[in-house]
This record gives structure tokens, sequence and C-alpha cells, in this order.
């Protein structure tokens, strides 16, 4: 069985934002995969994905809509926050200079032992832990 990939926050959002079509449409994709086990999330993702549906898009989504939501996502394997992810996550602001919750991320993919990250917030290419960054904009395996 190869790697799994990992979803960060704005893949989530993408798949849910109908301002962007293109953009919407890869990011579903990438969902419809994750729901069938090929992807890995965190507790972090959902929480960022709940907040920006929440309070960062005009109209805001009600509660019982992205409660909902969450629910569908459910079957995706999600890594959850510890102290040993939170230490992993000081060492990529170190390593690669990130932003910590971008470290978080970064920790996460790296202990659900996933081979790429989909993410438009790494340089698309780099290494991070041995996971490689792909901007799903551009790079659509």
């Amino acid at each position: 069985m190869s790697a799994p990939d990992f979803l960060d926050t704005n893949v989530l959002v993408y798949a849910y934002d109908s301002s962007e079509p293109v953009k919407r449409a890869i990011a579903q994709k990438l969902v419809l995969k994750a729901l069938n086990g090929e992807m890995v999330i965190s507790a972090q993702v959902l929480a960022e994905f709940a907040a920006t549906l929440l309070h960062k898009i005009s109209p805001a989504a009600r509660p019982e809509d992205v409660k909902t939501i969450l629910d569908v996502l459910t079957p995706i394997k999600c890594v959850a926050p510890d102290a040993d992810l939170i230490r992993r996550a000081v060492d990529a602001r170190e390593e690669y200079g990130v932003h910590f919750y971008d470290g978080m991320i970064l920790a996460a993919a790296e202990r659900a032992g996933c081979g790429r990250i989909w993410s438009e917030d790494l340089n698309a290419g780099q290494l991070y832990f041995g996971v490689q960054a792909v901007n799903p904009s551009t790079d659509r395996n």
C-alpha cells in the first residue's frame, strides 16, 4: 500500500467555495479521495476549516450546516495533536522557517506517514520531514 496524502485546510475550504469554480472542482476530487481512505487530515485542519466557514466567509455558514459538513468528513483519518506533535511543530519552525501552525500540519502529515501534502501554503516541491508539498492548483496528480 502506498503512503497516504495529507489535505491542508485550504483544500477543504475550496471544496465548499463556489467563488473559485476551478479550485473547487480540484478540491472536491481530493476530498472524495480522502473520503475513500486515500488521504489524511488533522484535528487542526478540521478546526481551521470550521472557523473559516463560521467566521471568514461571507455570508458565514450556519453552525448546523458546519456540523453537517463535519459529519460528512468523519470517515477521513484524522491525526490528533499531543505534546510530541507540538514539539515537532517547533522543529518545523526551526528547520524550515514555517509558521508554527503550518509546522503542526507538517508534523501531523509526518506522523501519518504521508508522502505528499496538498496545500497552497507551502513551497510546492519542497520536502518537509520527508513529505513533499504539492500545490493542488498547479499539480493535478
